[in-house]
């Protein structure tokens, strides 16, 4: 059954995040500075103190394509391992988009056209959720522009066509269409892009024009509340408490969305699992990233919010992973790992697609690159079951398909795929820029 509720973990939060800050006056924002980029009902739910947020029905009617998803039980893979643990995950490859990225982008496109806005710019790294956000547009009316970055729209092209079937237009970023991509452009020619950059071309975008706005598939509270319809399903269609769970961050959405739920049962001390972020080593922000005031983007146009950052000026090497390449943490995720609520570790390209592979050969269904990271630990974690004899139960989310990933698979299995150790001088270099 489809919830009928977002959770809002905040107001459950022994100590309140930090406020994002405008960038100008370093102020604490109100919804005034956020009008120009966001409809005004998800500025009041990024601000929200409500434990609860009803789900309009109009937003459920379109959910229903396809949740409640399924909750499986990776029986073969367990095998595979000899492993004694039971290994679960929830498969929210079933979406249109084949991803959990319209958990958001369905009610974000709701709200805009609700509130009379005409048109939605975006920034897409992997193209999950320039996919997701062209088809919610699709369904309410709305024109939709997206940024992608450069490495991915080499990589995946037909991502972006996707997206142009759902009616988007699409750009390659950096692009000349915008002040800050010609800046990038004039300086780095063949600059692979970030997650950043297309940020700041999208905001730029959204806010030269008129009945325009932005919407963003991560980081946000907003959002973050919005994939809890992950955890909800999950929590209803267990029949055992997980020992551990484990997700893949890169801006920390689907992450949250499934351990929300679950953290909500542990702060009222019902359940006690551990709790696991897994990112990948080549763009580490909460392993090796400082907690600190940095832009959301590379311009600096975004607010100043508080989060694991590597610095807005880093641009992260082209990883198959797009989706993680962004410098940044959620502020509201880097607040509660800065509480000691959950732990992160980072796992490298080659050992997250070997286990993507194994998966695939044992499941059936070929993961994304991004939920891989949380697969090769989830298979980390049952064979130490192995090693201890625990019987623990782990839970995890694969969070999309990798049918638009097949060039990276090659690549893996034709061994041209390497690791990339992170030097420390670069994340010193990107640091070096924070604001003060």
């Amino acid at each position: 059954m489809i919830p009928s509720n977002w959770y809002n973990i905040v107001p459950d939060l022994p100590v309140p995040p930090p406020p994002p800050l405008h960038p100008a006056t370093r102020e604490p924002i109100g919804p005034d500075d956020l009008a120009p980029l966001f409809p005004m009902e998800l500025i009041r739910q990024e601000v929200s103190q409500e434990r609860f947020v009803p789900i309009p029905q109009e937003v459920l009617d379109v959910y229903r394509l396809w949740r409640p998803t399924p909750l499986m039980r990776a029986r073969n893979l367990e095998k595979s391992l000899g492993t004694p643990a039971r290994i679960y995950y929830k498969y929210e490859g079933v979406s249109p988009a084949g991803s959990h990225k319209p958990n958001t982008a369905v009610p974000q496109a709701y709200y805009n056209a609700r509130e009379g806005v005409r048109r939605l710019t975006t920034e897409t790294g992997a193209g999950q959720w320039g996919s997701s956000l062209a088809f919610a547009c699709a369904q309410f009316g709305l024109e939709c522009e997206i940024w992608m970055v450069r490495a991915s729209y080499d990589q995946k092209p037909y991502r972006s066509a996707l997206m142009r079937v759902y009616g988007a237009s699409v750009h390659a970023s950096p692009s000349s269409v915008t002040q800050s991509g010609s800046k990038v452009l004039a300086e780095h020619p063949d600059s692979p892009g970030s997650l950043g950059i297309a940020i700041s071309e999208a905001v730029e975008a959204a806010a030269s024009a008129d009945n325009t706005r932005y919407a963003l598939g991560s980081v946000l509270n907003h959002v973050l509340m919005h994939q809890t319809v992950i955890g909800e399903e999950a929590l209803a269609q267990l029949e055992e408490m997980p020992d551990v769970i484990v997700g893949c961050t890169g801006g920390g959405s689907n992450f949250a969305g499934l351990v929300f739920p679950f953290l909500r049962l542990k702060l009222a001390g019902e359940i006690d699992p551990v709790i696991r972020a897994v990112e990948p080593a080549a763009c580490p922000s909460f392993t090796r990233g400082r907690y600190a005031y940095d832009f959301g983007d590379t311009a600096g146009l975004t607010p100043l919010m508080k989060m694991h950052t590597l610095g807005h000026d880093f641009v992260p090497d082209p990883i198959h992973a797009g989706g993680l390449r962004y410098h940044g943490m959620s502020p509201l995720l880097s607040h509660m790992y800065e509480l000691g609520m959950f732990e992160a570790v980072t796992r490298s390209q080659t050992e997250c697609f070997e286990a993507g592979v194994r998966f695939a050969r044992t499941e059936g269904i070929l993961p994304a690159p991004e939920p891989t990271h949380a697969l090769a630990e989830t298979i980390a974690e049952a064979l130490r079951c192995k090693e201890s004899g625990e019987e623990k139960v782990i839970l995890t989310a694969l969070c999309g398909h990798g049918h638009f990933d097949l060039a990276a698979y090659e690549r893996y299995l034709s061994g041209e795929m390497e690791d990339f150790t992170l030097p420390q001088e670069r994340i010193d270099e990107a640091l070096s820029g924070l604001p003060a």
